[in-house]
């Protein structure tokens, strides 16, 4: 997995990922082999000595509302609470590989690529919402653009299909511009630095920490809008595969109780400094570096969760978020027929006494 310094993987490209998990639901039908993940790059756990059943295989990838289980990890909190765990660190699109392949019991997933992921057969159940993206996503003007309304009849800069797609497309909606008044140039996430600075473009829209290059790399460039302004348009989170919720749903509780603990840990200014110091380990970065990226994710403790678990349409709902997705997945062909939002999120673990 690449570090938060140069690329954070969470959101793959979505073509990709769909031609992926198609080609591993045909291999699983024809296959029985146990081989483990090429892609895993290194394995932490977090296991009860005295638990002899087989542990719950978590795959955990580089963003920091994911990250933070780092800190339980460390802690012993998963251990403390009776627990078998073995998180697996993985780059992300390798990590929806492996749960889609029965390889992982939990995924930490974007609830987009959730979606994606069962569209083409791979259904996870959303849990836990560990987090919504709050500033870490940005569309960035250059030198000149002030506005959004600056934008009209200009180019503008985008992975299309992926998350920041999306927030284009909701910043020019919340606007009342249209999208044809704008031209969009399909561009790699991690090239966009480089485009915004080749001046074919008026401006970008990209996720840290590849924004914050962008900034640097072209003088009097700004952010016009970004996540912050749209909180809830992406929610990051720990999603299930049936079985293993069906057969272990009180191990899944208690683990969503440990992330209580963690993200109370991290948002204590007293112990924020040690959580940091964790994190910011994981992927390779000093801890005031990484306090930028934090602040950018906001952490969703179990009372927050039962907040945006309730069913309702709008983005403070992680129904009405996945909702408005569902639509942009299915309008920008990014699969052909609507989700069944419902049915892949189970508020119960959360609000679980």
């Amino acid at each position: 997995m690449m570090s938060l310094s140069v690329l954070p993987s969470r959101m793959p490209a979505t073509a990709l990922l769909i031609a992926m998990l198609a080609s591993i639901s045909l291999l699983s039908g024809c296959s029985k082999s146990n081989e483990s993940p090429t892609t895993t790059s290194d394995s932490t756990t977090a296991a009860s000595s005295s638990s002899s059943a087989a542990p719950l295989k978590v795959g955990y990838s580089d963003w920091p509302g994911w990250v933070a289980w780092q800190v339980a990890i460390e802690k012993g909190w998963i251990k403390e609470a009776g627990l078998n765990v073995d998180f697996q660190w993985f780059d992300y699109s390798a990590s929806l590989s492996a749960f889609a392949a029965g390889k992982l019991d939990g995924v930490l997933v974007t609830n987009g690529d959730n979606l994606v992921n069962a569209s083409s057969g791979s259904r996870g159940i959303i849990i836990l919402a560990t987090d919504y993206s709050s500033g870490n996503d940005m569309i960035i003007g250059k030198k000149g653009i002030n506005s959004l309304a600056d934008l009209k009849g200009k180019t503008v800069a985008v992975e299309k299909g992926l998350v920041d797609h999306l927030l284009l497309n909701t910043a020019l909606a919340k606007n009342n511009i249209a999208p044809d008044s704008i031209t969009l140039l399909n561009a790699p996430t991690n090239e966009m630095p480089q485009v915004l600075a080749s001046g074919k473009v008026d401006a970008v829209a990209v996720w840290q920490p590849v924004a914050g290059q962008a900034l640097k790399a072209v003088a009097g460039s700004k952010a016009l809008y970004t996540s912050a302004d749209a909180p809830g348009l992406i929610y990051d989170t720990l999603a299930v595969s049936p079985s293993s919720l069906g057969q272990h749903r009180a191990d899944w509780v208690k683990l969503s109780k440990v992330w209580d603990k963690v993200v109370h840990y991290i948002n204590d200014p007293k112990t924020q400094p040690d959580a940091l110091k964790i994190m910011s380990a994981r992927v390779g970065l000093e801890p005031a570096a990484y306090a930028e990226f934090l602040n950018g994710t906001h952490l969703l403790d179990l009372e927050g969760n039962k907040g945006v678990m309730v069913k309702k349409d709008g983005l403070d709902s992680l129904y009405g978020s996945s909702y408005n997705v569902n639509k942009f997945n299915v309008d920008n062909g990014i699969y052909n027929k609507p989700v069944n939002v419902d049915s892949l999120i189970d508020p119960s673990v959360v609000n679980a006494k």
